[in-house]
């Protein structure tokens, strides 16, 4: 009976040309432990044998080896099934962590991009959405203005002038991949009731310069930067300063008001509180991977390459330094940043201050949805605290 089974396993190897050692090193190349090929001779008869080495030679990696590993596991019914067991868990884990290396050097080469240099939305994208793309579409005049950061990244704005008098000045701040087109719905609002308005594309936005953005650790500088520029003109009557900030620049604007004293209010749209929290928040969003090492691995190497501190960029710990009136508002249905984050903040605020959460707003609908609330009481804070 033995020498039967020995011919027929020599006819089967002279049928496919193959060594039976040859199969099992077939097997170890594809992942398969020494200790699974020993069981290979006993486990597994000549027709599985051929069919484990079909499924190794397949050309899809790692799991034709899983599919062998189970096939053998299965086969071997006299062979203690909890060693298999915990061969199987370990050759999971395995697994996993192989996952977590790729996924680890995928961020590491493109993790850094995405934070730093953020898509640029310029007229070509906004025209697709709305007609005023300048402010001569909304019958404004203006001026054009290119200054320069403290590095000398060249930033382009528009000055809109008030007529006559003014009763102050708002800079207007952009979010993340914006630029100061989304602004001109307000600098209207804000030209038609006397004011000063002074928009910009951040840099690494828009038209202005600038390889990285840093989301208010350099930005806060360059508003400083644009805010000295205002003010040395001899031309211009600027009077008491606000900003306005949206999204990231929210952001700036709360960064700019706790070190800056020329800042006379801060109207904070959509802020987040820490950058490190929301960029949490987008990593889940993008890459559906929650743990936080990859946001780390993502963040070292960011501030690695535009030398920068994350840990810097918290409006969370500079709010504590505003001492001038604050309003801040967001939208309670924002899937972009949660307006927790605006709770948050607004808790360590100093008095005055004031929170409106706008039930069903979304990112970028605030004004929309709150319709003439929104209006009069945006333009009510800077008439209050600017004059």
């Amino acid at each position: 009976m033995r020498r039967g089974k020995r011919a027929s396993c020599s006819i089967a190897s002279e049928y496919t040309g193959i060594t039976k050692e040859k199969q099992k090193a077939e097997l170890c190349a594809a992942g398969i432990t020494a200790a699974l090929t020993d069981r290979y001779d006993t486990a597994m008869s000549m027709p599985k044998m051929l069919a484990a080495r079909r499924l190794v030679r397949s050309p899809h990696g790692l799991l034709p080896s899983l599919a062998v590993f189970i096939f053998v596991h299965e086969t071997s019914s006299t062979h203690d099934r909890g060693a298999g067991a915990m061969t199987l868990v370990l050759l999971l884990a395995a697994l996993v962590v192989s996952f977590m290396v790729f996924a680890s050097a995928v961020l590491f080469i493109i993790g850094p991009g995405m934070l730093l240099q953020p898509y640029r939305r310029t007229v070509e994208y906004y025209s697709k959405y709305t007609k005023f793309l300048h402010p001569s579409d909304l019958g404004l005049a203006h001026e054009d203005v290119t200054l320069k950061t403290p590095e000398g990244i060249p930033l382009e704005g528009w000055l809109i002038k008030a007529e006559g008098t003014p009763k102050g000045t708002v800079v207007y701040l952009h979010g993340v991949s914006e630029c100061r087109i989304v602004g001109l719905p307000m600098a209207k609002q804000l030209h038609d009731l006397g004011y000063n308005v002074f928009l910009y594309d951040s840099r690494r936005h828009g038209d202005s310069g600038g390889k990285y953005c840093t989301y208010g650790f350099y930005e806060k500088h360059d508003a400083r930067a644009a805010i000295t520029y205002l003010r040395d003109r001899p031309d211009l009557q600027v009077g008491r300063i606000g900003l306005f900030g949206t999204s990231m620049g929210a952001a700036v604007a709360i960064q700019v008001a706790a070190a800056d004293p020329r800042i006379a209010c801060v109207v904070a749209e959509s802020g987040f509180a820490t950058l490190r929290s929301v960029f949490d928040d987008y990593q889940r969003r993008m890459i559906k991977l929650p743990w936080h090492y990859l946001r780390n691995i993502v963040i070292k190497r960011s501030e690695y390459m535009a030398h920068f501190k994350a840990n810097a960029v918290s409006p969370l710990e500079a709010v504590r330094d505003v001492k001038v009136p604050l309003f801040i508002l967001h939208g309670t249905a924002d899937t972009l940043i949660n307006y927790r984050y605006s709770e948050a903040v607004f808790a360590k605020a100093r008095e005055p201050k004031e929170l409106w959460l706008i039930t069903g707003a979304k990112h970028h609908n605030m004004a929309d949805v709150g319709g003439k609330e929104y209006e009069r009481r945006v333009m009510g804070f800077f008439q209050k605290t600017l004059g």
